[in-house]
């Protein structure tokens, strides 16, 4: 046989440097991750983190922690990735980014678990040892730790998940300890008494950011208030109150009306019903609404007179119960009250200044107000009250009243000695407003049971509106008037600042991303009352220190040292042993002198104090943390305690930089719940489809507002994902051919020199969204160059180059080498938010490695920045464009079976666009045999494109055979009579492969 005839039996595709590569297709995420979480954990990855990065400045995301009370949702996955791409991120670019993770172990969301296991099994824990409950609650939490950390390692989280912070731990009980008594020794802790939202199921006080928001249906009434003092004709009218919260009416001390709103005196003409106001009765409305109400009661009636501001401020009314108990023959004063409007109600506002915050601030300011004017005027006098200094009250028109709130609501929800007629007086036992269970009690009914016998109800009805309820048990609360202690907002701490005007200040100085939550934490700070701290439980850290009967904190710092020193030793249970009282005092004070304080600390301190016991007694943390991240309720959450308790004890926060992110709602944008069933388990999308594809979601997604998630959004990012890998994997299989040789930049083709700019930059563009934590815009950039930019445009175009050049082709060389740039760099980028994928694709192209997690991002040179070529490329893709559209008609058409079987004729007649291409081998970027370029015009018929002026193709077939190794069409096919059947290039790279031994 000949040579030629050997020649002519090779099979070609064993002369191609063909993508080689074990990195699969299919990616089978779900049994692979878990093998790399292993591999990560058995090479100690973190620890290999901290050794490489021992020298670099150090960036540290403080972890806000979650409660450790069960398996994380999907709103945990959403968190700790964001969380693991910011470190990752940030460790990569020459930072020692220390992660480490933290949980929240105590209060009710751990205590409410063991208590609901107590009542499965009909236990009482009032019953059990204050300290064995406690080791439940420790062990309980515990488990749940070693069951998030596995779950979060799932996800892909890298940190110290070996030692982790704890606020269960020793040392951060003493810590937290620690703090609250510097609170204490500064003099901004004090015992009051104010409403505050309390929890009657759960036996507790709770704050702001224990509460959320459900519909509620409360029954709604509006009281007569009769007139008793005042302008003449108004004495023996009516003011009419209206209220959603019937059972607060015998705490009623005043009534609040505004001076900005028009009111009016209104005769009843005509009644309805027989029962109720009846003609002749005179009452006082605001104007906007008076007839709403007389409507509401079916009613006619006149208008007959104006009521000013300064008429009302002379009213006194009496109380609506006074009649039917003794307890209510007391003054109800009419004050201004800034909180009153006209957009609902009467314009009248009940003020129970022991069930609600404004009613409270109201009612102080008044009584304040009444003080200081008896003071100064020295005769007792004050307006229109005079002051009975012996009896410590106000006296006016024959009634008194004094400024002590009464407390007419116990923790269990029943009313007390302080509300005559409905508390343990009455027939049948106390009235209650809420039972164990969260159910209305019958202390509405009772209550409007007894104003209809006084007369005293104007009307009634029910009202569907949203009410607090504690976001554990779900169930309403109520505003109660308690022994609490709080911090104060607005003490002067010495310096000419306050707790609130320090915290305002570094609001200021905070970075927010997004900026909106700068807005949002100032309103908060700027409207919120004193910090309320302590809570009714059991498990937690105690506020521990000593009072005597009047409130005033016992300041020793000898009895705090032996405090935190026995914390630090055996935990906060010590507080509760047997003879701690004894113990801590010691013998310098009379124990029977000082009271021992059993309230537990607010949770929401633990969590603010963190940064004390982690970020300033970690070596390998800082203090303050470059950033905190958590969902935007934590604006008045973790963000808010942090901010507060940072400020009351070192000046400023303890974060430079907040970050917010919303909710994951469904995908229909319904709130996911399990009655719904459109709930998504991070667990289960890790079986199913893998991490990395939640890990893409959350990268594609607006996390600064809230999100959705399904299977159609799951889907979509699968789809994304396999792009992706397939460019990588298409990278891998042509790197197996790569052998380091280069080629100088400026020995590179343009394309080559296209393709580094662009990596350029992108570089810009990755590392500005990593600073702005803008995740999408990068995962958005780099999907686009990776399926847009490589696979559809300079892969497409590359892939003859690199499959059929000869061995010491300039060009081919020149491709590989970019190549290998552009994989260093999309896999280094990627690596923070997909760590399975890159690390699986890097250990594929460097089986040596480590791990691509132990790798920084490549530099991208300035000599890659080529703007004018870059400009100049968009003119050749433009021509392109029209050409692949013609060609694609030919195909649909089936007159072609590839492009490499065209030569098409392209008329451009744009000068600009005809210059930009000129020198360029078009065949070769347009993947045909052939390009002829004319600056004629295009004959009818031609194909253009509606957006490109100057550019029309006229298709045709290439001339000449088929290249049996390349498949290009020319007419150089044979020319070489040792290999009669491939174009002459191939012969040429045949030649070499022979040399070398390949064939």
């Amino acid at each position: 046989m000949t040579d030629s005839a050997e020649n002519s039996a090779l099979d070609y595709s064993t002369t191609l440097y063909l993508p080689q590569t074990d990195f699969p297709m299919r990616a089978g995420l779900p049994k692979k991750e878990p093998e790399i979480v292993a591999r990560w954990l058995d090479l100690g990855l973190y620890k290999k983190l901290r050794e490489d990065a021992k020298d670099r400045p150090r960036y540290v995301l403080h972890d806000g922690p979650p409660y450790a009370n069960g398996n994380i949702h999907i709103g945990h996955a959403l968190n700790k990735i964001l969380k693991d791409v910011i470190t990752r991120s940030f460790q990569m670019r020459g930072y020692d980014s220390n992660y480490v993770p933290g949980w929240d172990c105590h209060g009710l969301p751990i205590e409410w678990k063991i208590e609901e296991q107590y009542r499965a099994k009909g236990k009482n824990k009032d019953e059990v040892p204050v300290n064995e409950f406690r080791k439940e609650c420790r062990d309980f939490a515990a488990h749940w730790i070693k069951v998030q950390t596995e779950e979060f390692q799932r996800l892909g989280i890298e940190g110290d998940f070996e030692t982790p912070y704890t606020t269960m731990d020793f040392h951060s009980e003493a810590r937290i300890a620690g703090e609250l008594l510097k609170f204490a020794m500064s003099g901004q802790l004090y015992r009051g008494s104010k409403p505050v939202m309390w929890s009657v199921v759960e036996r507790t006080a709770l704050a702001e950011a224990e509460v959320e928001y459900q519909d509620y249906e409360s029954d709604t009434i509006w009281v007569k208030f009769p007139v008793v003092n005042g302008p003449d004709d108004l004495k023996g009218n009516f003011v009419v109150i209206w209220t959603t919260t019937p059972w607060t009416i015998p705490g009623n001390r005043a009534i609040a009306y505004s001076g900005r709103i028009a009111y009016g005196v209104y005769e009843v003409t005509a009644a309805e019903n027989d029962f109720g106001p009846q003609p002749g009765e005179k009452l006082v409305f605001a104007d906007a609404l008076a007839e709403e109400c007389f409507a509401k009661a079916k009613l006619e009636y006149r208008r007959l007179r104006d009521v000013k501001a300064d008429e009302l401020a002379t009213v006194i009314c009496a109380h609506p119960l006074e009649g039917l108990a003794d307890g209510y023959q007391f003054a109800v004063p009419l004050i201004n009250g800034e909180h009153v409007t006209d957009d609902a109600g009467t314009g009248f506002v009940h003020t129970a200044p022991g069930h609600g915050r404004e009613d409270f601030d109201a009612w102080m300011d008044f009584t304040g107000d009444l003080m200081r004017q008896a003071v100064l005027s020295g005769s007792g006098k004050t307006q229109h009250f005079s002051f009975d200094s012996a009896r410590e009250c106000f006296v006016t028109a024959g009634k008194d009243f004094h400024t002590t709130i009464p407390f007419t609501v116990d923790d269990a929800g029943f009313f007390t000695g302080d509300a005559p007629g409905f508390g343990p007086d009455r027939d049948g036992g106390p009235a209650r407003v809420i039972d164990d269970k969260g159910k209305k009690g019958n202390a509405n009914q009772t209550v409007i049971t007894a104003l209809i016998e006084a007369d005293r109800l104007f009307a009634r009805g029910r009202l569907k509106h949203t009410y607090p309820h504690s976001w554990r048990s779900k169930k309403p609360v109520i505003f109660r008037n308690t022994p609490q202690w709080f911090v104060h907002m607005d003490m002067d701490l010495g310096d000419g600042t306050t707790l609130r005007s320090r915290a305002l200040n570094a609001i200021d100085d905070t970075r927010f991303v997004p900026k909106a939550g700068q807005n949002r934490l100032r309103a908060m700070i700027e409207d919120r009352p004193d910090w309320v701290l302590s809570r009714q439980r059991a498990w937690g850290v105690p506020i521990c220190v000593f009072a005597d009967e009047d409130g005033n904190v016992l300041k020793d710092e000898a009895v705090n040292k032996r405090i935190l020193e026995a914390f630090e030793a055996e935990g906060a249970d010590a507080w509760f042993a047997e003879g701690a009282k004894e113990r801590f005092l010691g013998n310098d004070h009379d124990p029977a002198k000082w009271i021992q304080v059993t309230d537990i600390l607010d949770v929401w301190f633990d969590s603010g104090s963190t940064h004390a016991f982690t970020l300033e007694d970690r070596p390998d943390l800082k203090w303050p943390a470059d950033v905190y991240l958590e969902g935007s309720d934590q604006h008045r959450g973790w963000f808010h305690s942090s901010l507060l308790e940072s400020c009351g004890t070192r000046g400023r926060a303890p974060y430079d930089t907040v970050i917010t992110h919303g909710f994951t709602m469904a995908e229909d944008g319904r709130k996911m719940s399990k009655s719904l069933g459109n709930q998504v388990f991070p667990q289960d999308v890790m079986a199913k489809s893998g991490a990395d594809i939640l890990r893409l979601w959350v990268m594609n997604t607006d996390y600064w507002e809230d999100q959705r998630l399904g299977q159609t959004i799951i889907q979509t990012n699968i789809d994304a994902y396999r792009k992706m890998r397939n460019t990588v994997r298409w990278m891998l299989g042509s790197l197996a051919h790569d052998k380091g040789e280069s080629v100088d930049y400026a020995d590179m083709p343009e394309l080559e020199r296209l393709m580094l700019h662009r990596l350029w930059e992108l570089d810009a563009v990755v590392n500005k969204g990593y600073d702005d934590f803008d995740f999408k815009r990068i995962s958005r950039h780099l999907l686009d160059f990776m399926v847009l930019e490589l696979s559809a445009f300079y892969f497409d175009i590359r892939k003859d180059t690199l499959y059929c050049d000869a061995p010491s082709s300039t060009r081919r060389k020149a491709a590989l080498q970019v190549v290998h740039h552009i994989f260093d760099r999309v896999v280094t980028w990627l690596a923070p938010m997909l760590p399975f994928t890159m690390e699986e694709a890097w250990l594929d192209r460097h089986p040596d490695a480590v791990s691509v997690h132990l790798e920084q991002f490549r530099k991208c040179p300035d000599e890659w920045r080529d703007d004018e070529l870059a400009a100049k490329w968009k003119k050749v893709r433009t021509v392109r464009r029209v050409v692949t559209g013609a060609l694609e008609i030919e195909r649909r058409e089936k007159r072609i079976g590839s492009s490499l079987e065209a030569a098409p004729f392209v008329h451009v007649t744009d000068d600009a666009l005809r210059e930009a291409i000129e020198d360029l081998d078009m065949a070769e970027i347009c993947i045909t045999s052939g390009v002829s370029v004319s600056s004629t015009p295009a004959p009818g018929g031609a194909f253009t494109l509606p957006d490109v002026n100057g550019v029309a193709v006229v298709p045709a077939l290439a001339k000449g055979r088929k290249c049996a190794r390349s498949w290009r069409v020319t007419e150089d096919v044979g020319s070489d009579p040792e290999f009669p059947d491939v174009s002459a290039r191939d012969a040429a790279a045949l030649h070499e492969l022979r040399k070398l031994g390949r064939i």
